[in-house]
């Protein structure tokens, strides 16, 4: 019986491996070289250039925390727009607000969201909620184009800052989403992980960035066991809201039923390690 294992190199000297079952379909986009995996703990998996994206044992935890941290911070969200987030977890988890009116998703590989409609219901199941427009364009170029003060929330559900992620952590882009954003607006952004050096880097310098931009900026974290380091974070920025001034029985009283997510979660995931702190201070 064949042995087969799926390895990516978190870095030059650390990899990550998952045995695999089954590598059912193979395809270079004319953005990207896309994989599909069936694997024994991790069950379905894809890989974006051969790095993980999401797979169905821990997917929860990604698209809990980018969307209800947010969600509770501000209970009157209406328009949101997702940058990225082909797999369609991030959506999934907007469509369980019934108060949200419009959720615009920007993915610049339609193939990625075909691929993960057909093979990944779990996280794609809901891209077809009236509520929802699929735009298969530059989530940069969008944005740009995007009308002053549309979105109460922008997501950026964003691979690494290479290749076709690139310039979703440049200053530009961060301008573009600020404008997009209404007074009481929100972005909250893939900020890589703290723990590696080439991740710790970009996360500082996204920070740098953003903090200089809005007047609230804060970092929170999660635990996903297979992205680089299982220690990763997200930047949360806004015109209006702290996030931990949030009047979260609100959200309680929505009774959602989530696996990752909770208000406690929601204050405790803003206490960061000191040596996060500390790289983060350098950037202020």
């Amino acid at each position: 019986m064949l042995d087969l294992w799926y390895t990516e190199n978190h870095t030059d000297s650390v990899r990550f491996s998952i045995k695999v079952k089954e590598h059912f379909h193979s395809e270079q986009s004319p953005f990207q070289k896309i994989d599909f995996f069936d694997s024994e703990e991790f069950g379905r998996f894809f890989t974006l250039d051969g790095l993980m994206m999401v797979n169905e044992k821990d997917e929860f935890i990604y698209h809990d925390m980018i969307t209800h941290v947010a969600m509770a911070t501000n209970p009157n969200i209406k328009k949101v727009l997702v940058i990225g987030g082909g797999d369609g977890g991030t959506v999934r988890e907007l469509t369980r607000y019934p108060h949200i009116e419009k959720i615009d998703m920007v993915e610049i590989d339609e193939r990625v969201v075909r691929l993960s409609q057909e093979y990944l219901p779990l996280t794609a199941s809901q891209l077809t909620d009236p509520r929802v427009t699929l735009y298969f364009q530059d989530g940069l170029q969008f944005v740009k184009e995007a009308a002053a003060a549309t979105y109460d929330l922008i997501l950026v559900d964003s691979t690494d800052p290479i290749g076709v992620g690139e310039g979703l952590f440049t200053m530009d882009f961060y301008q573009n989403c600020f404008r997009a954003l209404t007074e009481e607006g929100i972005l909250v952004n893939q900020h890589e992980s703290p723990y590696y050096d080439s991740y710790r880097n970009e996360m500082k310098r996204a920070h740098e960035k953003i903090n200089g931009l809005f007047p609230i900026a804060r970092v929170y974290q999660f635990h996903i066991p297979t992205y680089p380091s299982g220690h990763w974070l997200f930047g949360f920025a806004s015109k209006k809201f702290d996030p931990l001034e949030a009047d979260l029985e609100k959200w309680d009283a929505l009774n959602l039923k989530t696996k990752y997510y909770n208000t406690d979660i929601h204050k405790g995931a803003f206490m960061l390690p000191t040596y996060v702190r500390e790289a983060l201070k350098g950037n202020e």
